[in-house]
């Protein structure tokens, strides 16, 4: 090869080094929390499909619910030097120390559904999330709606302690019932947004309410908790949906069925498309150097009875719930 020639090419490399990744040369890292409840299932499933989408080389590490797991994972990723990553927090602390690490090997992070203690606003780029405070709002102005004047009991379904979307839809949810003085929670407790959790924890609930009759509704923090609980209502005899009103989060295909079956009554969408926004954003940010937002909210739709729930469970049956 001629000098001419030698350094012809070496231009050349050293221009494609420089050029900005585009969305089908990326590989991404993704810590997810696990697969906990249906809705997280499809959110997994749905985040593949999006990145088989644009070409995007996605690696998940399920973390089974551990904070530590996820930490592992997040350092597995900075040592493969990964484009990007995002997270799915399990908690909402911690996170300090590998995200300053990821920050420091100049890899952008992504979160997606949950957000962290403001005090880690710095050290990620953006956060792809619904407003949690507003779906336990929408919860809880549909119940008072509902309800109307009479005298009603409530028992609520926390989510994971520490969880940021669990501490949010509750305040969402109290602040929307203090201006109604007729509805009272009289009894809330984790059900780790589990199933078996959430048939545990109502079973317990039935049982200091005077089986259950004594409870005008159930607030729970996702779908599959709530599925949980009726059953639990089920096997006390009870007629969830219609002896006890039902609210819930998530908008998981298993609570549609349920209300077709009029064993539920309301729900809260969180679209398990996360990844989409955010790979968008990933890509725009590798490409042209767009900063995008510091928050990129996605709808909270309510769903009742009243919307064919047998078509929308159809619909959604195929995610991966």
């Amino acid at each position: 090869m001629t000098p001419k020639a030698l350094f012809a090419a070496t231009a050349t490399a050293a221009l494609l080094l420089a050029l900005p990744a585009k969305a089908a040369d990326l590989t991404i890292g993704f810590s997810q929390i696990g697969s906990e409840s249906g809705w997280r299932a499809a959110e997994t499933s749905v985040s593949k499909q999006e990145a088989t989408k644009r070409k995007v080389n996605l690696k998940i590490a399920d973390a089974q619910q551990k904070q530590e797991n996820q930490i592992k994972a997040i350092r597995s990723f900075i040592a493969q030097n990964v484009d990007a990553i995002f997270l799915a927090p399990v908690v909402s602390t911690g996170w300090d120390s590998v995200l300053k690490e990821a920050k420091e090997a100049k890899i952008p992070v992504v979160l997606l559904d949950r957000d962290i203690d403001p005090s880690g606003k710095e050290l990620y780029l953006t956060a792809v999330t619904s407003d949690s405070v507003h779906e336990g709002e929408v919860a809880g102005d549909w119940l008072a709606k509902t309800v109307g004047n009479k005298a009603c009991s409530i028992v609520e379904l926390q989510g994971t302690v520490g969880a940021s979307v669990a501490a949010n839809r509750k305040k969402g949810f109290d602040t929307a019932i203090a201006k109604h003085a007729n509805l009272k929670v009289v009894r809330s407790q984790t059900g780790d947004f589990t199933r078996a959790k959430g048939k545990e924890v109502m079973e317990s609930f039935i049982k200091a309410e005077g089986g259950g009759k004594s409870i005008c509704a159930v607030y729970a923090h996702n779908d599959d908790m709530m599925v949980g609980a009726i059953q639990a209502m089920k096997e006390a005899g009870l007629k969830p949906g219609k002896d006890i009103l039902t609210v819930s989060i998530d908008a998981v295909p298993d609570i549609f069925k349920a209300m077709a079956a009029g064993e539920a009554n309301a729900t809260v969408e969180l679209t398990p498309n996360m990844a989409g926004p955010a790979l968008d954003a990933i890509a725009a940010f590798k490409d042209k150097g767009t900063v995008p937002p510091k928050w990129i909210q996605t709808e909270s739709k309510l769903y009742t009875a009243a919307d064919d729930p047998q078509k929308i469970y159809d619909s959604k049956k195929g995610l991966g719930y």
